[in-house]
């Protein structure tokens, strides 16, 4: 078969013209996009991107640079106010293991990407999956590029109530993507302290239970 994967004929995934995100972009006239090349096609997908950049003082340079595109996702905290709690996950994060962290096991609010979905729906298949748990009405928190010097990717944060009926299933994630999540139910004021002590550090989770003690629903009148 001839042609590249992912750019001539589509990859295993079904993807084609890979390299072509990027280059009808118009809405800054101060950046001109002059090339995308694409460097790796995995799950995700790694570009070179190169552009001319007209600086402050107005000289133009051409500049490259390379971003990871993994896709658009969301995250929840799902929150019991009658029992003060949360349900967070844990899991195994090779990423944090390889930079440092103790051994990988991460706290985290459930997250995943988008997929087809909306955000709003996407969350809760992953709540379901990851956690077991029905979501209550969604409250949207805000949007953030949490790594927006490389990474497209932006996260939609969400939360949720639940009581212990909305538990109606095992969760733990999809063994067949590799998925080996530990459910957890903690009490909102520990799983706080564990921002500060750094037994929870990660970002879209700490960003959550920040917002939860300053303006949600553990927010004190």
């Amino acid at each position: 078969m001839t042609g590249r994967p992912g750019v001539d004929r589509p990859d295993h995934r079904g993807r084609i013209h890979l390299d072509r995100a990027g280059r009808d972009l118009d809405r800054n006239p101060d950046v001109v996009v002059r090339d995308v090349a694409l460097t790796s096609q995995g799950w995700h997908v790694l570009r070179r991107t190169t552009f001319d950049f007209r600086r402050r003082d107005g000289r133009w340079e051409t500049q490259q640079r390379e971003t990871y595109d993994r896709g658009n996702g969301a995250v929840v905290l799902p929150y019991d106010t009658e029992r003060g709690c949360v349900l967070l996950t844990r899991q195994f994060r090779y990423p944090a293991y390889v930079n440092d962290h103790p051994n990988g096991m991460l706290i985290e609010a459930a997250a995943g990407l988008l997929d087809a979905d909306d955000p709003p729906s996407a969350i809760r298949r992953e709540a379901a999956e990851e956690l077991g748990v029905t979501l209550g009405p969604l409250t949207h928190v805000l949007d953030a590029y949490m790594s927006p010097g490389s990474v497209t990717e932006r996260l939609h944060f969400f939360a949720a109530p639940y009581t212990p009926a909305d538990r109606t299933g095992a969760g733990g994630g999809l063994e067949e993507d590799g998925e080996d999540i530990e459910v957890l139910e903690l009490p909102f004021a520990e799983a706080l302290v564990m921002t500060r002590d750094g037994r929870i550090i990660d970002g879209k989770t700490v960003l959550l239970l920040q917002w939860a003690a300053l303006n949600g629903p553990f927010a004190r009148s």
